[in-house]
């Protein structure tokens, strides 16, 4: 628990910095909120709304300052569907849901789960979530004029090639100012923010979703709001180990998924969607001196001041902007390195990574993607440490006392080859299992011991077992039969 002396340092520590880094990031989220907006197939003031929402609330309940939390692509893409078949105000409700499912995530200090994410999941994460963001675009460049793809071309030539005269001002908001009073000068007939949906022109109010409370309308958003509250909390986890890394501070990860949780439950009932840590944005943040709560919660302030007081601009940006500026998240979020690693890195982590975008790209749902890719971790974890393991055995100069000495990690993977590795046809009059450098994990493995020891005992021998170290005598002693009475039956039974 972070003390108040320590609290109010995170507030006031940096306040100079923090402000004119909150500026920053906050014209740097006018474009992306709606790009977001869009994306979701929702008015951009939902988008905008969300991003001032939780932007605000994550200053004051996350547990990592100078992160910056708004609507994200990486939530946006998971409520296209829902958006498409049941509209807005299922999206709202299932953002409060999202946003209860991470409290409990964090009460429970579900937080930790993250290291069982292995670096070849979040390569893949990362690319499938660049993937998804591309792919949002194609509907904005099939079937338009042809100066859409000048535009467009403008646009990205302005976000790379503006920061080689200066980095003081963000060039996907240069690129946003002169493509827009390009189209406003020329009267070029394009597709515009305001054709996309209202602006807000208001402060946000409070509404309860219009739904209907019934298990019905549960079923229907409870796969979205999980896939939410996962992905969202992966990607606030990621972002807060790379703030870390860049400040050189520690982060609560609970803390941070109770104040994702608070932030997105509260934004869906003021009209916004969910959202969560913003990679980009939280590096711009601290590159630009941010390091406080104080940036974070400036970000939100100025992002909804500019859209309340220049609605009417914004409405006219021309979609061909928002596009470019996107293609360019997109391109920055994707690792170009894991492309050029594929040949170096192990086989089993390029799996890994592979399997993670191609589940990814084919559902569209990021959380699927995570799943699959820590199975498969699992599964090449085990598979390695499986092939570690080995028994030796060595006879006595009178052939009468076979002993066996096991080595390695004794479990479900490796169970197997501990029983190849006796001969229960030799006529041993004692046999000595000797696990000193080994280690007990499981039923199959305590299964595996209780067959080996019966099987011995049924031709005659007598049986030791030496060496056991005390966690895993525990678990032996707790699940293992081979000294109870009518074992042997019992065991062939089953």
């Amino acid at each position: 628990m972070t003390s108040l002396s320590a609290y109010r340092a995170q507030w006031f520590g940096n306040v100079r910095g923090d402000l004119l880094a909150g500026l920053v990031v906050a014209l740097a989220l006018i474009p992306e909120a709606i790009a977001f907006s869009i994306i979701a197939g929702v008015d951009p003031q939902v988008g905008l709304y969300a991003s001032f929402s939780i932007a605000v609330l994550i200053a004051f309940v996350g547990g990592r300052p100078g992160m910056i939390s708004a609507a994200t692509a990486a939530t946006a893409v998971l409520m296209v569907t829902l958006v498409r078949d049941h509209g807005l105000q299922y999206l709202l409700a299932a953002t409060v849901l999202a946003g209860l499912l991470q409290i409990a995530a964090g009460l429970l200090k579900l937080g930790s789960v993250m290291r069982f994410v292995s670096r070849s999941v979040m390569t893949g994460f990362v690319n499938a979530l660049a993937i998804l963001i591309f792919m949002a675009q194609i509907p904005e460049l099939v079937g338009v004029p042809n100066l859409t793809y000048v535009m467009v071309a403008a646009g990205l030539a302005i976000i790379y090639l503006f920061p080689y005269l200066t980095k003081a001002i963000p060039s996907p908001l240069v690129a946003l100012v002169v493509l827009t009073a390009v189209t406003i000068f020329f009267g070029f007939d394009l597709r515009t923010v305001g054709d996309m949906g209202e602006l807000p022109s208001t402060l946000p109010i409070f509404l309860i979703p219009d739904i209907p409370l019934n298990l019905d309308t549960l079923l229907i958003i409870l796969p979205y709001s999980a896939a939410v509250a996962v992905v969202g909390l992966l990607e606030s986890l990621m972002t807060a180990q790379i703030v870390d890394d860049l400040t050189d501070t520690p982060s609560d990860r609970h803390q941070e998924c109770i104040g994702q949780g608070i932030a997105n439950t509260a934004t869906g009932f003021i009209g916004g969607m969910a959202g969560c840590a913003m990679i980009g944005q939280s590096i711009i943040n601290v590159k630009s001196g941010g390091r406080g709560r104080l940036s974070t919660f400036a970000a939100g302030v100025f992002l909804l001041f500019m859209i309340l007081v220049l609605g009417d601009l914004v409405s006219r940006i021309p979609m061909a902007a928002l596009v470019a500026i996107m293609i360019m998240v997109s391109i920055g979020t994707f690792s170009w390195s894991s492309i050029v690693n594929l040949k170096d890195h192990p086989r089993s982590s390029s799996i890994v990574m592979i399997a993670t975008v191609v589940t990814v790209v084919f559902t569209h749902n990021l959380a699927y993607g995570v799943i699959v890719g820590v199975l498969l971790s699992g599964i090449f974890f085990a598979w390695k440490i499986a092939q570690l393991f080995r028994v030796s055995s060595s006879l006595s100069a009178d052939g009468r006392h076979r002993t066996y000495v096991v080595e390695g990690q004794l479990f479900f993977a490796s169970a197997e080859d501990f029983m190849a590795a006796f001969d229960f046809k030799e006529a041993a009059e004692k046999v000595t299992i000797d696990v000193s450098r080994a280690h007990i994990w499981d039923i199959s493995s305590v299964a595996a011991l209780d067959m080996a020891v019966l099987k011995f005992r049924r031709d005659g021998a007598e049986v030791e077992i030496v060496g056991m170290n005390a966690a895993s005598e525990t678990i032996v002693d707790r699940l293992a039969i081979h000294d109870k009475p009518g074992a042997l039956d019992k065991l062939m039974a089953h």
